[in-house]
C-alpha cells in the first residue's frame, strides 16, 4: 500500500504554484488594484466578490465566505480529495507525486508514474468496451439482454453506465486484451485477469453482467460484475489496485455529476443495480459504495459535491447498522449548511424494487419525509436505552458526547448539545474544545480580537515572528488561543525561510485550519512600515492581559498565606513588570 505524501513534496508544491495562473486557467480573473477578481465560481452572483491574492497564494470570496490556497481551490472546484488536489497539481508541474515508506530507520521513496496510470485508464478503458461489445454480439448476448430487459433496463440506461458482459469462458479477455507479456502482467495488475497458485493466468470476471466503476473524472478504474444465473457470489468488485481504492470512489457519481451540473442532492444506497434501477426511473442522482461501508472519505466527498445527502438502506438491521456507520463516518466530516438524512424502506424491499412499485413521484416523496440526522442520531440510542433511569441517561451520555466532539460544524455540535441536555436533563460542558472554537463567532463578518490580530499578523507575516521574545510558557496561559499563538511562532523560529501559505497549509489536517484560513483572507491595511510596531503592541496588550491575571492569581493566594517561595518571587517580579510597563 502506497504511503504517505511527504510533508516537504506538499510544502514544495504549495510553494512553486502560484494561484493566479492556477485559477486564472479555470476562472478568468481580471486585475483590480494588486489582486485579482472574478464573478465567484462557488455560488451565483452578478458583481465579482471573488479575490486572488498573489502576495498571500490566497482566494477569498466575500460573498459567500469561501476561501482556501491553490489546494483548496483544486479541491473544491474540481471536487477532488486532498490527495487527488496534490496529484493534480503535481501534474501540472509535470511532477511525480513520491510515497514515503518507513522502514525501520531508512526512508524510502515510491510513485506510480503518471505514464503507468495513463496506460492504466487507458487499458480499462479498453476493457470496459470488450465487456460492452460482448453483451451485443457474444452467442449469449440474447440471454443477457432479456436478463436486463426482466430488470427493466432500457439500452439507453445501459450504454449511460456502459453496462457490460463478461462472457463464460477462461479466456475471452485475455485472448482479446493481452498483446504481450507486459500487457497481461497488467491486466493482472488491474485484476482483469488473474494468476492462480500454479501460475495460470485466466478471466477473472466470467458469466457476469459488469458495471464499469468510473472515478469523479470519468476513467474506469474498476468492475462490479453480478452473476446471471444462480452462482455465487452474487457480486463480484474488483479488488484493490494500484488505481482503485474501494474507501474513495462511489458507483454511479460521476453519471450523477454528468446528469445533474448543479448537483443538488444525492441518495446513497447499497448497490449497483439500485443505482441503475433508479437512474431508469428518471432519478439520477444516487451512488453507492462498492462492497463496503460508506467511509469518512465517501461522506467528504458527497459533502463538497452537494448540500443534501439521503442514505437509504434496507429496513432490516444490517440496513440500519450500515446508517449507523454510515453516519458515524459524516460526523467528523460534517459542516454547516449540509442536510444529511436517513431513509430506511420496509422490510424486504430495495431502492431497485420500491421504485418499480411506486415509481418516481412516489420515491421521491418517501425521500423527502427521510429522517434528519439530528432526529435520527438520538433514535439510534433510545431505540436501545431506557433514559428514564439514571443509568440510561449516563449511557447516552457516554456513548454521544464523544461522537458529538468529533463535529466541526458549530451549528451541529451545539444543537445536538442542545438535544443531549433536554434528554438527560443535565447540563453538559464540552470537553477537548480548543480556545479556537471557544472564540470562533457564528457571525460571516470576522469580529477581530486582540489575539485574533496577533495571531493573523504573525501567519500573514511570518518575518514578525523575530521581533516578539518567544515565551513558551504563554502557551500555557489561560487566555484563549496563546498557545496556537506560540505554536506558530515556534513554527517560524524552526523554520525563518518559511512562507505564509506554506505554513498555513501546515494545518489543514487539524481543527484550527478553517479559523486560521479566515484569518489569512483578513486585510489589515496596515502599511508595511508600521506592521512591525503595530504587531508589536498588540503582543505587548496581550502579554499584559496574562501578566495582570497571573498577578491577580498570585494576590489571592497570598492574601491567603498559600504562596510557596517561587510564586513569590514570580509575584514581586510581576509588580515591578507591570509597574514598568506603564
Amino acid at each position: 500500500m502506497a504511503g504517505r505524501i511527504p510533508k516537504s513534496f506538499i510544502d514544495d508544491l504549495v510553494d512553486r504554484t502560484d494561484i493566479v495562473d492556477l485559477i486564472d486557467s479555470k476562472v478568468p480573473l481580471k486585475k483590480a488594484g494588486k489582486n485579482y477578481q472574478a464573478c465567484c465560481p462557488f455560488h451565483n452572483e452578478k458583481s465579482p466578490s471573488f479575490s486572488v491574492s498573489p502576495d498571500k497564494q490566497f482566494y477569498h470570496c466575500f460573498g459567500c465566505g469561501a476561501h482556501g490556497n491553490s489546494i483548496g481551490f483544486l479541491m473544491e472546484y474540481e471536487q477532488l480529495e486532498f490527495v487527488e488536489a496534490i496529484e493534480e497539481l503535481a501534474r501540472h508541474h509535470s511532477l511525480d507525486v513520491p510515497r514515503e515508506n518507513l522502514s525501520g530507520k531508512t526512508q524510502t521513496f515510491e510513485s506510480v508514474s503518471r505514464e503507468q496510470k495513463s496506460s492504466d485508464y487507458d487499458l480499462m478503458e479498453t476493457a470496459a468496451k470488450f465487456f460492452q461489445h460482448q453483451l451485443k454480439h457474444n452467442e449469449n448476448s440474447s440471454v443477457v439482454i432479456d436478463y436486463l430487459k426482466g430488470r427493466k433496463l432500457s439500452g439507453q440506461t445501459c450504454q449511460t453506465f456502459g453496462i457490460g458482459y463478461a462472457p463464460d469462458s477462461w479466456d475471452s479477455a485475455l485472448k482479446t486484451l493481452s498483446k504481450t507479456p507486459e500487457q497481461q502482467q497488467q491486466l493482472v495488475d488491474l485484476k482483469v485477469l488473474t494468476k492462480n497458485d500454479n501460475g495460470r493466468t485466466y478471466d477473472f470476471f466470467r458469466n457476469r453482467v459488469m458495471f464499469p466503476i468510473r472515478d469523479k473524472r470519468g476513467r474506469v478504474v474498476g468492475f462490479g460484475g453480478r452473476v446471471i444465473d444462480d452462482g455465487t457470489p452474487k457480486y463480484l468488485n474488483s479488488p484493490e489496485t494500484r488505481i482503485f481504492h474501494k474507501g474513495r470512489e462511489l458507483y454511479g457519481f460521476y453519471q450523477a455529476r454528468t446528469a445533474n451540473p448543479k448537483l443538488e442532492k444525492v441518495l446513497i444506497v447499497e448497490g449497483y443495480m439500485d443505482v441503475v434501477s433508479l437512474a431508469e426511473q428518471g432519478i439520477n442522482y444516487a451512488v453507492a459504495a462498492l462492497g463496503t461501508a460508506t467511509t469518512p472519505e465517501h461522506m467528504s466527498m458527497l459533502f463538497r459535491a452537494t448540500k443534501q445527502v439521503i442514505c437509504c438502506y434496507d429496513g432490516d438491521q444490517a440496513g440500519r447498522n450500515a446508517a449507523w456507520r454510515a453516519l458515524e463516518n459524516a460526523l467528523s466530516h460534517l459542516k454547516d449548511g449540509i442536510d444529511l438524512r436517513f431513509a430506511f424502506l420496509p422490510d424486504g424491499e430495495d431502492p431497485d424494487t420500491m421504485v418499480q412499485q411506486e415509481g418516481k413521484e412516489a420515491f421521491e416523496q418517501r425521500m423527502s419525509e427521510s429522517t434528519p440526522l439530528l432526529s435520527y442520531f438520538f433514535e439510534h440510542f433510545l431505540s436501545e436505552l431506557d433514559i428514564t433511569t439514571d443509568a440510561g441517561k449516563s449511557a447516552l451520555l457516554a456513548n454521544a458526547k464523544p461522537l458529538i466532539e468529533q463535529v466541526p460544524s458549530d451549528y451541529y455540535k451545539e444543537a445536538l448539545l442542545a438535544k443531549l441536555e433536554q434528554l438527560i436533563g443535565k447540563q453538559v460542558t464540552t470537553v477537548n474544545r480548543s480556545p479556537v472554537a471557544q472564540i470562533k463567532q457564528q457571525q460571516t463578518e470576522l469580529q477581530v480580537t486582540p489575539m485574533r490580530r496577533a495571531i493573523a499578523l504573525l501567519l500573514q507575516t511570518p518575518s514578525l515572528a523575530n521581533s516578539i521574545q518567544y515565551i513558551p510558557a504563554l502557551a500555557h496561559a489561560e487566555l484563549p488561543g496563546f498557545d496556537l499563538f506560540i505554536n506558530i511562532q515556534k513554527s517560524i523560529l524552526d523554520e525563518p525561510t518559511i512562507k505564509s501559505h506554506v505554513l498555513l497549509e501546515r494545518y489543514r489536517d487539524k481543527k484550527e485550519y478553517s479559523f486560521l484560513s479566515r484569518l489569512f483572507a483578513w486585510e489589515h491595511h496596515i502599511e508595511p512600515e508600521n506592521l512591525e510596531g503595530e504587531f508589536q503592541d498588540t503582543f505587548k496588550v496581550l502579554q499584559d492581559s496574562y501578566l495582570a491575571k497571573r498577578l491577580e492569581m498570585l494576590e489571592i493566594k497570598d492574601k491567603t498565606g498559600q504562596l510557596d517561595r517561587n510564586e513569590r518571587s514570580e509575584y514581586m517580579a510581576l509588580i515591578v513588570a507591570l509597574k514598568n510597563n506603564r
